[in-house]
């Protein structure tokens, strides 16, 4: 009965990856409220195509990509009237508070530098950002997630990298002693 096993798995990730799916949409969406929308849809459909599960070690990077399809689906669909400049008010990071990584993510002023750096990357190494470094997927599971072969993945983390390293907001976070290790 692998079947079951793999059941068992999805019904867990349901109950426990709420808050990292959640923070996943949030960092390619943008907005509470469209990320709230694109995980419940997300949640849904991993329940509805549960049969299609892949066992074992595929079922992290799978579900991954019903979030992530989930938030491009609502990308398309809500493309005209979404600004691509977002920007955090204290009503947003309310959502992130308690402990955890959520709130270490999202305190201060470098959170603030990291997610405005994070809104100048496009659509495509943004995701890729955010399913390596806050999902803490592998490139192999992001490949998986987002449909595409590993060297792309490896092509787009280095790029995504290259213009987060060129981010004059995120250079001035740097200290100089951390600039010379």
């Amino acid at each position: 009965m692998p079947r079951r096993d793999t059941r068992d798995h999805l019904e867990t990730w349901l109950d426990e990856g709420y808050a990292s799916a959640y923070r996943t949409a949030f960092l390619i969406l943008r907005d509470r409220a469209d990320a709230e929308d694109a995980v419940q849809e997300a949640f849904l459909r991993a329940w509805r195509f549960r049969s299609a599960v892949p066992e074992d070690d595929g079922i992290r990077p799978w579900l991954y990509r019903v979030v992530v399809n989930a938030c491009l689906s609502k990308l398309r669909a809500e493309g005209p009237r979404r600004s691509r400049i977002a920007t955090m008010t204290d009503d947003d990071n309310r959502a992130w508070s308690g402990p955890g990584p959520d709130a270490i993510v999202l305190a201060g002023e470098a959170t603030s530098a990291v997610l405005a750096a994070l809104d100048t990357l496009p659509e495509h190494l943004r995701i890729v950002v955010v399913l390596r470094y806050y999902a803490g997927l592998s490139e192999r599971e992001i490949a998986t997630a987002i449909h595409r072969r590993p060297g792309t993945v490896k092509s787009r983390l280095h790029d995504a990298r290259s213009r987060l390293g060129s981010n004059t907001g995120l250079a001035a976070l740097v200290t100089p002693e951390e600039a010379s290790t």
